[in-house]
């Protein structure tokens, strides 16, 4: 029933994308709809790749943890003294905004108190928000602390939650001066490489390779391809580029200890803070969300969205139950993450 009644669901609101749901690592559905490219007609498929956004946050987490577990970083250090060591970060000037108490685990947990380059809360909508430099200047850490805002610090670090995409980017800039390694190259030999996700990268937009769907954006005059919305290349905060069956290995390979040890995992997967901007049971791991509603199963999930991206994929321990939904248009995973989730009576 939950094949029919879903499926049908999805060809009614014209939904694009690629919709997985798995059961103590049975499939018990996955299919694709809509197109990945609308000039030539192409249609997505299972195998299709589509961009994540903000899901690439708990890979850049990953990274900086890797050498946490390497003793090259701990995660209650402070990144001023880093940060200083990067040219672009000094030139900007924004070690004299910034508190000296912000650690490595307050940039992890959206707790740092930095004022953000890209504020979602305020921001129009998706696809409107352009920086001061153009989206194809911006291809490694570095180059965007040029477009970070010389403002005063939101709170002091650790005593709230403010989502903050800055902070990831930061967080890329410190994998990159630690490790020797540029950030794309770490990600990928350090993660992708280790989990065999063979199908994801960090894809520039004008030469995203075969079998990519291409982000749209809908306005009045219909339909249009987001490489003009984002980033050219993905970066610490979002913009990696993955598959169903890749996405299926990160959670595969991260809960088995394969990228970071178990007793560290544990610590990525608790509780760190409150996220009560996004709701009453939402909160925050290191690079991971977590929703705990008491009359439900305890779900740690990641999360996408973007101009021409919508992305989410579940994990739920208690029920061994996976599913992930991957959209190349702005929302439209959201309804389809809905409906799975009455089909499968969790909290709605």
């Amino acid at each position: 029933m939950l094949r029919e009644d879903l499926e049908a669901h999805l060809i009614e609101k014209e939904f694009s994308g690629v919709v997985s749901i798995s059961v103590d690592h049975e499939s018990i559905f996955e299919k694709a709809f809509g197109l990945a490219d609308r000039q030539w007609q192409i249609r997505n498929t299972s195998n299709t790749r589509f961009g994540i956004a903000s899901g690439t946050k708990l890979l850049t987490a990953l990274g900086i943890l890797i050498l946490v577990e390497r003793k090259l970083l701990s995660l209650d250090q402070n990144v001023l003294p880093i940060l200083l060591e990067i040219p672009e970060f000094k030139e900007r000037g924004l070690e004299k905004i910034y508190s000296p108490e912000i650690t490595i685990r307050h940039l992890l947990m959206h707790a740092s108190g930095i004022p953000d380059y890209f504020e979602e809360d305020v921001s129009d909508e998706f696809g409107t928000f352009q920086p001061e430099v153009p989206w194809n200047l911006l291809r490694k850490p570095a180059d965007y602390f040029q477009v970070f805002p010389i403002e005063p610090m939101k709170f002091e670090p650790g005593t709230a939650f403010a989502y903050n995409n800055g902070g990831f980017v930061i967080l890329a800039a410190i994998i990159e001066a630690v490790s020797n390694c540029g950030y794309h190259e770490f990600i990928e030999t350090e993660i992708l490489q280790k989990c065999h996700m063979d199908k994801s990268g960090f894809f520039e937009l004008d030469r995203l390779p075969e079998n990519t769907a291409i982000g749209y954006i809908k306005d009045q005059r219909g339909w249009h391809s987001n490489i003009y919305s984002l980033p050219i290349i993905g970066g610490g905060d979002g913009g990696l580029f993955t598959c169903l069956e890749d996405v299926a290995k990160l959670w595969e390979h991260l809960l088995k200890g394969d990228i970071i040890s178990i007793e560290l995992l544990k610590g990525c997967l608790s509780t760190q803070i409150k996220a009560l901007s996004e709701g009453e049971y939402h909160e925050y791991g290191l690079g991971i969300w977590i929703l705990n509603h008491p009359e439900f199963p305890r779900e740690v999930y990641i999360l996408g969205c973007d101009a021409g991206v919508s992305f989410k994929s579940v994990w739920i321990e208690s029920e061994k139950i996976l599913f992930t939904v991957m959209s190349n248009t702005t929302s439209g995973a959201w309804q389809v993450v809905k409906e799975i989730r009455r089909h499968l009576n969790l909290n709605p």
